[in-house]
């Protein structure tokens, strides 16, 4: 994920310099001079030689003024992007979603906590099964970074733990798809929000859960973020029973998308279309 925009405007630019003692009002007009500050051409000189602009100073008590209060002003800093002001939470909390009840068990999605975690998701992403489309296996550090990354970013995308009944027993990532690069591979809309899934433990593939799960968890995602109107997934095309799974929980096939990394079946379930799929 691309990390936010890191320039800074003119206005912060001002805020932090203030105004130096003995500063002036002058021109940056002058064609001779080569533009503002060129070398060996004083601010405020004109083509002829002549004083073509004010050169004015200001009383040092309102010099001393105007420092005191650029020093004591708060810096601004950006928002972590440009159309969500800073400090909110990008996800609506994902952590405070709570509990859901399911057809086959209460259901809790709880935010992944490093030191308590790592060992399990590591477990599952070498598995051969899901080695082959999350690409995360090996002894070494892969699977740290990649929860790091999420766990360590201005929360865009929030790893989780699918607890059944009490029990880890998948992998998810609930993330904003419109912040996301997948954002530029299909027509995305404001507060679009993904899903990744896996399902852990062997002994809970193949009994129909994921589809239940993906039901589960795209219901929380229209309750808790009134601002989304759509939940998507690009899951690998290759991945027919992950393909199969999206669909009979209420998705559609959208479209056929070439990612950097796969070629993938962008899924989408609509609000609109919630209660009729």
């Amino acid at each position: 994920m691309p990390p936010p925009d890191a320039s800074t405007d003119a206005a912060d630019a001002a805020a932090g310099t203030g105004i130096a003692p003995g500063a002036g009002v002058r021109s940056e007009t002058d064609p001779a001079a080569g533009g503002p500050g060129s070398p060996g051409r004083p601010y405020g000189t004109g083509s002829s030689g002549n004083a073509d602009t004010l050169d004015l100073r200001l009383p040092e008590d309102l010099l001393a003024l105007f420092a005191r209060d650029a020093e004591a002003a708060p810096r601004r800093t950006r928002p972590a992007h440009p159309l969500t002001p800073a400090g909110e939470d990008l996800l609506d909390r994902v952590g405070d979603w709570g509990q859901t009840a399911t057809a086959v068990g209460v259901f809790h999605l709880v935010p992944v906590h490093l030191a308590r975690d790592l060992p399990l998701i590591r477990h599952w992403m070498n598995d051969p099964a899901v080695a082959a489309f999350w690409e995360l296996a090996g002894p070494g550090t892969a699977t740290e970074d990649h929860l790091r990354t999420q766990l360590d970013g201005d929360g865009r995308s929030v790893p989780c733990l699918g607890v059944l009944d009490g029990t880890p027993m998948s992998y998810w990532e609930i993330y904003r798809a419109d912040l996301d690069p997948l954002a530029r591979h299909y027509p995305a809309r404001l507060h679009d929000t993904g899903i990744h899934l896996l399902i852990g433990g062997v002994a809970h593939r193949g009994r129909g859960l994921g589809t239940i799960l993906l039901r589960a968890v795209s219901d929380l995602v229209l309750d808790r973020r009134p601002s989304c109107a759509r939940v998507v997934a690009e899951p690998d095309l290759r991945n027919t029973p992950s393909v199969s799974a999206f669909l009979s929980a209420g998705f559609r096939f959208s479209a056929e998308v070439e990612l950097p990394d796969k070629k993938a079946a962008l899924m989408v379930r609509d609000r609109a279309l919630r209660d009729l799929l």
